[in-house]
């Protein structure tokens, strides 16, 4: 993924984007997670977007390898009109498929509650991570515990909407 907006390409950044809405996307195959996706699907976001007390939005990026649509939904952050996402995968060894999409292709699809739009990915760097860690962790504190469990340094993603 890239660190500085110049280096997305000049589609990502006009909102030039295939739209998962006329396409088939597959949904997260977490039971869970594929029943949140659907209750926020169905209602817009008003059963879904508060999650356990946890505001969260859904994601749709083309998979790296398949070029299929895939959404799930994550907690997120707000930082200077960007939307802040972890890349915990709840501690795992390995960067979630979400993260790694987006590191293949930084243009993703969003819903926040009603608003759709698309927006172009990067990865935080050291010193926005440092700085937007404790916000994220404010908002989900077991991102500490994920961190304190891993070797990996979870990465933070800044998505930047276009639309």
């Amino acid at each position: 993924m890239t660190t500085e907006p110049d280096d997305v390409s000049a589609g990502a950044r006009t909102g030039e984007a295939p739209d998962p809405e006329t396409s088939a996307v597959l949904d997260s195959p977490t039971g869970w997670v594929s029943e949140h996706i659907r209750r926020y699907l169905e209602t817009d976001g008003e059963d879904g977007h508060d999650f356990l007390g946890f505001p969260t939005l859904l994601l749709t990026t083309r998979g790296r390898t398949s070029g299929l649509w895939r959404r799930t939904a994550l907690i997120y952050g707000q930082d200077a009109g960007r939307y802040v996402l972890v890349a915990s995968n709840a501690a795992s060894a390995n960067h979630p498929h979400w993260y790694r999409n987006l590191s293949a292709e930084p243009v993703a699809h969003v819903q926040v509650r009603t608003r759709k739009f698309v927006a172009w990915a990067r990865t935080a760097t050291h010193d926005e991570r440092d700085r937007l860690w404790p916000l994220m962790t404010s908002i989900f504190p077991r991102y500490d515990e994920y961190q304190a469990s891993t070797d990996r340094v979870i990465p933070l993603v800044l998505l930047y909407p276009t639309t």
